[in-house]
């Protein structure tokens, strides 16, 4: 792929419960799924929107120690080369770089603070179609959050290049700061947890075209809102909640409200 080093490519549902993921965020999303075939040894399986790539859905491996989560792939030019400036800036691997025959090369890393992501160089010389803040269906949003954001913020400006490109204050918690890169404004945003303690992680949201119709299909899917709608700030009319999925991944939603349904 052609995309520029620190450019979310790829989003991955991490479950115990691939089937029952694939049946809740189908409805939910109308994701298309997909099994594809060779490469890999475990259940896995792609998404996409109208029929454009957005991520995949992969079983945890037996006694996994953590909870359902959402991971990001980040594009890299040279996964080997990035993983070792990954270890050099203080972060730590994973998953040492490796290939998946006729995907791409890739390696599972974390940050100073333990946040994991990704890095990942695909066999494919085509952009990556996931990230898309205007289309339904794709991501919009790529949000960190983390015990110490100065220092995530000059982690990632080592690695990727990202800048600061605004802040909002958060009563009580800090500042919302927006980061990007010179021709990417504000593709996401780190925060301090808000709960002392909180496992520093990446967190992703989903565009939507509707968010009441939205949240009524998470709820009858067995998921649960744990926050809104809440309308964002700015002129663009979004509205966001904050879920968990049936198995307990934490996911977010982003669309517009009806005009009737708004308070």
């Amino acid at each position: 792929m052609t995309n520029r080093d620190g450019t979310p490519v790829w989003y991955e549902l991490m479950t115990d419960a691939p089937d029952a993921a694939q049946d809740f965020y189908g409805k939910v999303m109308g994701w298309t799924f997909d099994k594809p075939s060779g490469g890999m040894e475990r259940d896995y399986r792609t998404f996409a929107a109208d029929g454009a790539g957005v991520g995949g859905v992969m079983k945890a491996p037996d006694g996994a120690s953590f909870a359902p989560i959402w991971t990001i792939y980040f594009g890299v030019s040279d996964v080997d080369a990035m993983a070792a400036k990954v270890e050099r800036l203080g972060g730590s691997i994973h998953m040492a770089p490796q290939d998946i025959p006729g995907v791409g090369r890739f390696a599972f890393v974390a940050d100073p603070q333990g946040a994991m992501f990704y890095l990942m160089r695909g066999d494919s010389d085509a952009d990556s179609t996931a990230f898309d803040q205007m289309a339904p269906g794709h991501c919009c949003w790529n949000e960190l959050v983390t015990s110490d954001q100065k220092a995530a913020l000059d982690f990632y400006g080592a690695l990727f290049g990202w800048t600061k490109t605004g802040a909002m204050p958060m009563p009580g918690m800090g500042d919302y700061t927006f980061i990007g890169r010179d021709d990417v404004d504000m593709f996401g945003a780190m925060m301090d947890a808000p709960v002392p303690g909180t496992p520093p992680a990446w967190h992703v949201a989903f565009a939507v075209a509707d968010i009441d119709t939205t949240k009524a299909a998470v709820e009858s899917g067995g998921g649960k809102v744990r926050e809104g709608p809440m309308e964002l700030p700015g002129d663009q009319g979004d509205w966001m909640i904050q879920a968990d999925d049936p198995q307990g991944a934490k996911v977010m939603f982003v669309g517009k409200r009806a005009p009737a349904a708004a308070p």
